[in-house]
C-alpha cells in the first residue's frame, strides 16, 4: 500500500516538475522577446532620433541660408545705393542723336512697300529731331526744357522704386536751367541690417541698422541723386545751351511744420557749367562735394525732413514751368484713344527708348514704335495699347505675335488698360511678348514720375489687371493640364508609378503623411482632438540644379479646370474663394502655395500641382536638369508633416505635371504622384485642362 502511494506521488511529483520546467522554459522565452522587443524598440527610437536630427539640422541648415539670403540682399541694396554716383558717371551722355531712328533696308530685286513706307515714317521722325536741335541750338525755353528732361528720364542708373517728378523752366538771359527734382524718401535705406536666424524660436528677426549709419547714409543717396542729376544735364548739353543749372532736390513727403503733404526741399544748388566741368565725380565724397565743393545745401536732419530753402525755383523764373509727372490723376479709363496711345509713348520714352505712335490708318496692327537703344538686348520693338475695360482676348496676343513676325521686331509688347486671362500667358510663355496689365501700366506710371489711374476718385483701379510687380507681366505662367495619368510612360528612378499615378513603391501617400501607425490625420492639418479648423497647409516645392521654374495649382473637376480664375500662379496669385494662394519662397522651399483644403469648392475634387521652365532666366531650358524634387507639406506653423518625392524630368520636356491632391468619398484629401511631361509647353498643358488660348 505504502509502495503504491510512493509510487503514485513519485509520478505526480515528476508530472509538476515537468510542468515547472515548462512555465520556466516559456517564461524564459517571452522573456528573451521581451528583451528582443526593447532592443528593437530602442534601436526604432535611435533611429527616429538621428532621423529627427537630420530634419531638425537639414531645417536649421535652410533657415540660415535663407537669414544669409536676406542679409545678402540688403547687403546688395546698400551697394547699389552707395555706389549711384560713379554708376551713374559710367553711363553714355544724352545727345540728339539717340533719338534718330535708323532706315529700314529696302530689297532692291523686290521692292517692298512696308519697309518703304516705315523709311517714310522713319525719315519723318528724323527730321522733327532736326528741328528739335535747332530749336535747342537756338535756347527755345520750351524745347531745351523738353530735351533736359528727357535727359534726366533716359539715364538708366536709378534703382526701381526711385521717383522722377520734375518741374524746370529755363531763363535764357543768363541761360540758367532751374529745376525742381524728387528724391527718394528716407525708407529708401533698409532700416534692417543683418538678418539672423534664432534656433529657439525658431524665428528670423531682423537687426536693425544704426539711426546714425541709416541718416548718413541717406544724405549721401541725396548728395549722389543731386550731383548725378546735374552730370547727366550737363554731360547732355552738347550745344553749350546751358551756363548754369540751379537744381532743387525735394520729398514728396508731410511736412512736420504743418503735418500737411507738400513738396519738402532737403537739397539745393545752383552751379556753373564751368565749375562742373572741372570736377571728377568719381573720386569725390558726394556729401562734402555737395556741400563744400559746389556751395551747394543739403539737410542735416534729411530723416526727420528739416528743410533747407531753395535759391531759385521754376515758378519764379519768366518762362513757363513746364512739369513732367506731377498734376491731377487722368482716368485712364476715360482718356481719348490718341491720348492714351501718346502716354504709352511718353512711358516707354521716360524709360531711355526712343518711341513715337504711329499714323491712325495702314499702321499693321501698331500703335507705338519704339527701339530700344542697348546695343546688345536692344531693338525693335512693336507696341499695341488696348483701352479696354474687360479681359482681352488670347486672339489679340495672337495678332500681336503675327504682327511683330511681320514686322521683323525683336520684341512685342501688349499694353492694355484691364487684364488678361491664363490663356493669353500660356500663348504668350516662350515667345518675344510682354503683356502689361492695368495695375502694371499705373505702377510703371508712377515710378517714371507720370500720373494715372484706372476708375474712382483718385486710386488706382484694380480693373482686372493681374501682371506682377514691376510693371511688365511675366508670360511663362506655370500651369498644368489634363489627366496626369500615364501608363506605360510614368517608369522613372523613383520605382514604377502606375496608371492612376499612385506611387506603389512607398504606398499611399496622405495629404499630411503622419506616421500610419498614428492613425490617419486630415489633409488640412486640423486637430480633431482640438476641434475642427480651417488653417491653411503649405504645400512647398524643392528640387536640385540650377533650372529656374514656376509652379502652379489648378483647381478641377476631374480633369477640367473650374475656371480661368481657378488657374493659381504668379499673375493670379490666390482663387476667388482665397482657398489657394501663391507664398512664393517658404521655410528653404523654391516655391510654396498655400492651401485650405476644406475651404476648396464643393465641386473640385482634385488639386493639380504642375511645374514649368521659366523661358525669360533661359530661354532654351528644358526639364532635364530638374531632379531630385519633392512636395513637402506644412502645417499653418510650419511644421512639416510629410515629403513626397515626384518624378525627374526628361530633356525636352518644358512643363510637368508634379500630381495632384484627390478629394476621397470620406473627404479625405490624398496626394497621388504624377509625371506627365510635355514637349509643348505650357499652351500644351493649359489646353488639356481646358483654357483657352485661342
Amino acid at each position: 500500500m505504502g509502495g503504491r502511494s510512493s509510487g503514485l506521488i513519485g509520478v505526480w511529483v515528476e508530472e509538476q516538475r515537468r510542468q515547472q520546467r515548462q512555465r520556466e522554459a516559456r517564461l524564459r522565452l517571452e522573456s528573451e522577446r521581451a528583451r528582443v522587443d526593447v532592443r528593437e524598440q530602442r534601436a526604432r527610437e535611435r533611429d527616429a532620433a538621428r532621423m529627427q536630427r537630420g530634419r531638425q539640422a537639414e531645417y536649421r541648415r535652410r533657415r540660415e541660408a535663407d537669414a544669409r539670403r536676406l542679409t545678402d540682399d540688403l547687403d546688395a541694396r546698400v551697394e547699389v545705393l552707395s555706389g549711384l554716383l560713379a554708376a551713374g558717371c559710367r553711363g553714355p551722355a544724352f545727345r540728339t542723336a539717340s533719338l534718330l531712328r535708323e532706315e529700314p533696308a529696302v530689297d532692291r530685286r523686290v521692292h517692298d512697300a512696308r519697309a518703304a513706307a516705315q523709311a517714310v515714317q522713319v525719315r519723318a521722325h528724323n527730321a522733327r529731331v532736326a528741328d528739335m536741335a535747332a530749336a535747342l541750338r537756338d535756347g527755345d525755353p520750351a524745347t531745351v526744357v523738353d530735351y533736359f528732361s528727357a535727359a534726366l528720364y533716359a539715364s538708366g542708373v536709378w534703382p526701381d522704386g526711385f521717383p522722377r517728378q520734375v518741374a524746370a523752366a529755363f531763363d535764357p538771359v543768363v541761360r540758367q536751367l532751374v529745376l525742381n527734382w524728387e528724391l527718394p524718401a528716407y525708407r529708401v535705406i533698409p532700416a534692417a541690417r543683418i538678418v539672423r536666424y534664432f534656433v529657439g524660436s525658431d524665428q528670423q528677426k531682423e537687426i536693425l541698422r544704426p539711426a546714425g549709419q541709416r541718416r548718413a547714409l541717406y544724405r549721401s543717396v541725396l548728395a549722389q541723386c543731386v550731383l548725378l542729376a546735374l552730370r547727366d544735364l550737363f554731360a547732355a548739353d552738347e550745344f553749350g545751351v546751358l551756363s548754369s543749372v540751379a537744381l532743387n532736390g525735394f520729398v514728396d513727403d508731410f511736412d512736420p511744420a504743418t503735418g500737411l503733404r507738400a513738396e519738402v526741399f532737403l537739397a539745393s544748388a545752383m552751379v556753373e557749367a564751368e565749375t562742373f566741368a572741372r570736377l571728377r565725380l568719381e573720386s569725390v565724397g558726394p556729401v562734402d562735394c555737395l556741400v563744400d565743393g559746389l556751395h551747394g545745401q543739403l539737410s542735416a536732419r534729411p530723416d526727420q525732413r528739416v528743410a533747407v530753402r531753395p535759391e531759385r525755383l521754376p515758378g519764379r523764373v519768366g518762362s513757363g514751368v513746364v512739369e513732367r509727372g506731377n498734376g491731377e490723376e487722368p482716368d485712364l479709363l476715360e482718356m481719348d484713344p490718341v491720348e492714351f496711345e501718346g502716354l504709352v509713348a511718353e512711358l516707354f520714352r521716360a524709360r531711355g527708348l526712343q518711341a513715337v505712335t504711329t499714323r491712325r490708318s495702314h499702321d499693321g496692327g501698331v500703335d507705338v514704335d519704339a527701339v530700344d537703344p542697348d546695343p546688345i538686348s536692344g531693338g525693335k520693338i512693336v507696341v499695341q495699347v488696348k483701352r479696354y475695360r474687360s479681359t482681352v482676348p488670347p486672339s489679340a496676343v495672337r495678332d500681336l505675335y503675327g504682327t511683330v513676325q511681320g514686322a521683323g521686331a525683336n520684341k512685342g509688347v501688349l499694353v492694355t488698360t484691364s487684364g488678361f486671362g491664363p490663356g493669353s500667358y500660356a500663348f504668350a510663355n516662350g515667345k518675344p511678348l510682354t503683356l502689361v496689365a492695368g495695375s502694371d501700366l499705373v505702377e510703371l506710371l508712377h515710378r517714371c514720375g507720370m500720373r494715372g489711374r484706372l476708375g474712382g476718385a483718385g486710386g488706382v483701379g484694380d480693373a482686372g489687371g493681374t501682371g506682377g510687380a514691376g510693371g511688365t507681366s511675366r508670360t511663362d505662367d506655370s500651369s498644368g493640364a489634363g489627366d496626369e495619368n500615364r501608363e506605360d510612360d510614368e517608369r522613372r528612378e523613383n520605382g514604377e508609378s502606375h496608371a492612376n499615378g499612385e506611387s506603389h513603391a512607398n504606398g499611399e501617400s496622405r495629404a499630411n503623411g503622419e506616421s500610419r501607425a498614428n492613425g490617419e490625420s486630415h489633409a488640412n492639418g486640423e486637430s480633431r482632438a482640438n476641434g475642427e479648423s480651417r488653417e491653411y497647409n503649405v504645400v512647398g516645392m524643392s528640387w536640385a540644379g540650377d533650372v529656374s521654374l514656376d509652379v502652379c495649382a489648378l483647381v478641377c473637376r476631374g480633369s477640367r479646370v473650374l475656371s480661368d480664375s481657378h488657374f493659381v500662379f504668379f499673375n493670379n496669385p490666390r482663387t476667388p474663394d482665397g482657398s489657394v494662394r501663391m507664398l512664393g519662397g517658404f521655410a528653404g522651399d523654391r516655391a510654396a502655395i498655400g492651401v485650405a483644403f476644406d475651404a476648396l469648392p464643393v465641386e473640385a475634387d482634385r488639386l493639380v500641382l504642375a511645374t514649368a521652365v521659366d523661358p525669360e532666366a533661359v530661354p532654351a531650358a528644358d526639364l532635364g536638369g530638374f531632379s531630385g524634387a519633392g512636395i513637402r507639406l506644412r502645417d499653418a506653423e510650419g511644421t512639416e508633416l510629410d515629403q513626397v518625392p515626384v518624378s525627374d524630368g526628361r530633356p525636352g520636356e518644358t512643363a510637368l505635371v508634379l500630381g495632384s491632391f484627390r478629394r476621397r468619398s470620406s473627404g479625405d484629401w490624398n496626394f497621388v504622384v504624377g509625371g506627365k511631361g510635355y514637349e509643348g509647353g505650357l499652351e500644351e498643358l493649359v489646353r488639356e485642362f481646358g483654357i483657352d488660348v485661342d
